[in-house]
């Protein structure tokens, strides 16, 4: 009878509740409408956003970068950053279509260029207006950004760079890449055992990368100092 009376008092409870809920959507019926109206304008405006502003702007400026790419993998770098006269540079591509995905990796692009000509500064600036989700992209223009530093004799924010690049990705393309630069500073600077620690676990974490062939005479050299 206990049980019974226990089922009956939660049944109760359960039309209690929903009958609160009945009675809060009656009393703001109006407001409830409204937010749902706002959320689904919202929606509606990023799709149509998305559709008729982003997508065609996207196609327009693959179209555009085209020639910059040419020249770039020709390493025709100031035409690829300037532009030829008739046809955009990754700068003006970066600049017009800055809300593209093709416009954020031109960003990438110049400042490659900009490393490329020893124009150091403005590869950072640019390296540093890129972003991506590409693990690899991203991990790049870290290290890149690393790259621009030491030619800068700026040490301190090179191996913050290089860290960082370590850091956004333990993929066996970028990671063991830029552990060899830091590794090297590290022994430029006389700490042995850092770079040492570096080398080994490039060995241990990294086999198949391109740095782990012959990292046993960095081994062998470090511990030796």
């Amino acid at each position: 009878m206990a049980k019974k009376n226990k089922t009956e008092d939660q049944f109760v409870q359960v039309e209690e509740a929903l009958s609160k809920t009945e009675q809060y959507i009656e009393n703001n019926q109006k407001s409830l409408t409204i937010v749902v109206g706002a959320i689904v304008g919202i929606i509606a405006l990023f799709s149509a956003y998305q559709n008729f502003y982003i997508e065609p702007m996207e196609k327009e400026a693959q179209i555009e970068v085209y020639m910059a790419e040419l020249y770039f993998q020709k390493d025709s770098f100031e035409l690829a950053l300037n532009g030829d006269g008739q046809y955009a540079g990754f700068l003006d591509v970066a600049n017009e279509y800055s809300s593209t995905s093709v416009g954020r990796l031109a960003n990438y692009y110049a400042g490659l260029c900009y490393l490329n000509t020893a124009d150091y500064e403005n590869a950072i600036e640019y390296f540093d207006d890129f972003s991506s989700d590409d693990i690899i992209l991203s991990s790049l223009a870290k290290g890149c950004t690393g790259d621009a530093y030491m030619e800068l004799g700026d040490t301190e924010n090179a191996m913050d760079y290089y860290e960082s690049a370590i850091e956004n990705s333990s993929n066996e393309f970028t990671a063991p890449r830029y552990m060899m630069k830091l590794a090297m500073i590290y022994e430029k600077n006389g700490d042995y055992l850092d770079a040492l620690e570096i080398y080994k676990s490039i060995k241990s974490d990294y086999r198949s990368s391109r740095e782990a062939t012959g990292i046993d005479k960095y081994i062998s050299s470090a511990e030796n100092r």
